[in-house]
């Protein structure tokens, strides 16, 4: 009963892979495209640093182009993301409102590690 997922584990990754690529690509977007709006005016090293950053590597992760180094700088990325922003005040992420980014940081790490799986241009075994 505890392994009814296991035939699916690959199905599933490749759904963590995309969906996750999916949502930090619309970060990328916010800040060099305005779609969608933002509600402040992120600093300019902010807009032309972590902006393509999170467009171009969320869309290489999606796809699974070139995902392993994609996701290892989207994953260094939200960890200075998370020091600057988050980290000065409470050290705890549900205290200073860092989750986001150390789930970014920790999920892309993984998928750095473990490359583009299923569901990827690279193919299964890249």
């Amino acid at each position: 009963m505890l392994s009814f997922m296991k035939p699916w584990q690959e199905q599933t990754y490749a759904l963590v892979r995309i969906v996750s690529g999916f949502l930090f690509l619309w970060h990328g977007s916010q800040k060099l495209l305005g779609i969608p709006a933002a509600s402040y005016e992120p600093p300019p090293h902010i807009l032309w640093i972590a902006g393509p950053i999170e467009l171009i590597g969320g869309i290489l992760i999606m796809i699974g182009l070139f995902a392993r180094p994609a996701a290892f700088l989207a994953s260094g990325l939200m960890a200075f993301a998370y020091w600057m922003a988050h980290g000065p005040t409470p050290l705890l992420p549900i205290q200073n409102g860092g989750e986001l980014a150390v789930m970014f940081c920790f999920v892309f790490l993984y998928i750095s590690a473990r490359g583009a799986g299923i569901w990827s241009v690279d193919g299964p075994n890249k």
